[in-house]
């Protein structure tokens, strides 16, 4: 199909995806990007063949990326998850990653570049993906979704440390040296974020939030350019520059237009939720590789095998590293949520693909069971909060209301 009728069908699906979640709530709650995957697969090549995409469609879908990342970042409220939170949320990953590369040591047989690639995608959590998961379920802003946020964006942000220091092709050396430049670069801007802004700059926002102008908007998305290309002129991975564009977004905003900075957020997000973030997620579904998957028993096995290593990996350290207070139903809806991931597990086994260090194979194996985590994680972590609500007096109870 040409790029304008797969664009149409892609948007489509948009459509029908929040419509199938909603007709469905009542009887099974499944978290939206379940259909935006399912029937990306249903229309991409290895099934009804109507969809093939083309370099257009492929830079919206890295936007629509770039948008779930930044967006994790803006949520993430350092004031919140500081302290005992977040060092929990970096031991555990760093346990998960030295587990992670062992485990890979041992499977590859001492191969240390495709360890490097499969070690990193074990360690990794898709908080972009479970970020509109807690705000639908009215889990987001309670201490849960705080230790979820701080424990995701460890997980979010660890790999991608990882990826531009082993998975870059340059000296450790060299990459460190650029990482740490970038590092410099950034903290700089989160001074200037801190800043007090000057007068003209909260007036221009309020008075343009409302017409053609939408000063803040535009502002927002210069920042996430700027830091896109930044991390690119380093040779790092753009999702650095999104996530720290996030961040500096958040501190932006809560410092200049305090009183605008949600209806801000609120634009930002209808651009990227009503368009770019579901595009990637169709196109991640059309792109995926169903034949190498079925092509014979090993890939499949893989899968699985896969799938139980992020919970092991990832999941683990998370139980048991949660802070004091949270009951057993939680942590483990902390372990399930920290083991779904999707996004940075395509973007590595891209990397490896690319180098030809994995083979197609490992590659639909990994992301099979990416798309695996998403589908199921979240629903099981969703029925365990549900029933510790439901276990709770009424008084207690908090959270918006329920979409899913």
């Amino acid at each position: 199909m040409s790029q304008p009728g797969t664009l149409i069908l892609i948007m489509a699906i948009a459509v029908l995806a929040p419509l199938l979640a909603y007709g469905l709530r009542r009887r099974l709650s499944i978290p939206l990007v379940i259909f935006e995957i399912a029937l990306g697969i249903l229309i991409g090549p290895d099934v009804l063949g109507w969809a093939h995409h083309d370099e257009v469609i492929d830079t919206l879908s890295d936007l629509g990326l770039a948008m779930l990342i930044f967006l994790a970042g803006y949520e993430l409220d350092f004031a919140a998850v500081r302290g005992g939170t977040l060092r929990r949320a970096v031991t555990a990953w760093v346990i998960s990653l030295g587990a992670g590369l062992g485990i890979a040591f041992a499977l590859t047989g001492g191969a240390a570049t495709k360890s490097f690639v499969i070690g990193t995608a074990l360690t990794s959590t898709a908080l972009g993906t479970v970020l509109p998961i807690l705000r639908d379920s009215g889990d987001l802003h309670g201490r849960f979704g705080t230790t979820v946020l701080a424990f995701g964006a460890v997980g979010e942000f660890g790999p991608i440390i990882a990826m531009a220091l082993l998975l870059s092709g340059r000296r450790p050396g060299v990459s460190t040296a650029l990482l740490l430049a970038f590092a410099v670069i950034t903290a700089g801007a989160v001074y200037w974020a801190l800043r007090p802004a000057p007068p003209w700059f909260s007036r221009i926002i309020d008075k343009t939030l409302h017409s053609s102008g939408q000063f803040a908007v535009r502002y927002v998305m210069l920042v996430l350019a700027g830091m896109l290309g930044l991390a690119h002129a380093f040779g790092l991975d753009t999702l650095l520059g999104a996530f720290a564009a996030g961040v500096i977004t958040r501190l932006i905003l809560r410092s200049a237009a305090p009183g605008s900075s949600a209806e801000v957020l609120g634009k930002v997000e209808a651009m990227g939720f009503g368009f770019l973030i579901p595009l990637f997620f169709v196109v991640t579904g059309i792109d995926f590789n169903l034949d190498a998957l079925l092509d014979d028993g090993r890939p499949l096995a893989l899968l699985l095998a896969f799938l139980l290593l992020f919970l092991l990996v990832r999941g683990t350290p998370l139980y048991l590293l949660a802070p004091p207070g949270l009951s057993r139903r939680d942590r483990t809806a902390l372990l399930l949520h920290g083991s779904t991931c999707l996004p940075l597990v395509v973007a590595i086994t891209t990397l490896g693909l690319d180098n030809g260090t994995i083979t197609t194979g490992e590659a639909a194996a990994l992301v099979g069971a990416a798309m695996v985590s998403v589908l199921v994680f979240p629903l099981l972590a969703l029925r365990l909060r549900a029933g510790h609500a439901a276990s709770q007096p009424s008084a207690a109870r908090g959270g918006g209301e329920e979409f899913w």
